[in-house]
């Protein structure tokens, strides 16, 4: 059992650390043997655990949506759909700060790690179809409008770029301004605003009183 445990640990170490170094230097930029000497183990320990850097990647790619997954399903502890949506959008938004290198480097990834890329590819897909379902929620409670001139599909797009190349406008912008906790979450509630109904606007106020776009603070892996 011991020796179970320490495997366990150790997996989920290198996993801590690599993501720590990934999104300091970017992924091309680290290798095994740098993670194994940050941790003080030997190269032939690391690459028991994880013999390539795409077997690495990956298994902090299937962390992170298991963690994602959660919160998009996770509609059941909120009161209303617009209680999971901006709950959904704040978790988005720490989710890109912890996991910043993969959004900086996600085209490198796709590239280069088929496994990764394909399993990527079915991730998007599956959140498309869960914000689809969001929204579809958001109209059927009356807060958000259905009519002919609202483009729902469109607007979700803009939505996910956003929501991907966030931290790429952070990082290249020098003078970017909006870098503030939240700030991703107001611009993304900015877009929706004109589709909400009456209701919907009352529940947003209600909403940014009781929990404001700064609750959230990045969780420890």
């Amino acid at each position: 059992m011991t020796n179970i445990r320490t495997k366990i640990k150790t997996k989920d170490r290198i996993i801590q650390v690599a993501v720590h170094r990934f999104n300091e230097l970017g992924v091309q930029n680290v290798t095994s043997r740098q993670i194994a000497q940050e941790m003080g183990i030997s190269h032939g320990n690391l690459d028991y655990h994880y013999k390539t850097k795409e077997d690495l990647l990956l298994a902090i790619y299937k962390k992170m949506k298991k963690e994602m997954s959660e919160s998009y399903l996770d509609h059941k502890k909120y009161s209303n759909s617009m209680e999971h949506f901006h709950h959904l959008l704040l978790h988005l938004e720490e989710f890109q700060l912890k996991y910043q290198f993969f959004n900086l480097d996600v085209l490198v990834i796709s590239r280069s790690f088929p496994k990764i890329n394909k399993l990527l590819t079915k991730t998007l897909e599956l959140r498309k179809h869960q914000m689809d379902d969001i929204f579809k929620k958001l109209i059927s409670e009356g807060y958000l409008k259905e009519n002919k001139n609202f483009e729902q599909g469109r607007l979700q797009h803009t939505i996910r770029i956003i929501i991907t190349f966030w931290i790429s406008q952070r990082e290249v912008l020098h003078n970017f301004r909006y870098k503030e906790n939240g700030e991703m979450t107001k611009h993304i509630w900015q877009l929706i605003m004109p589709f909400l109904t009456e209701l919907g606007l009352k529940e947003y106020d209600q909403l940014i009183r009781k929990y404001t776009f700064n609750d959230f603070k990045l969780s420890e892996l």
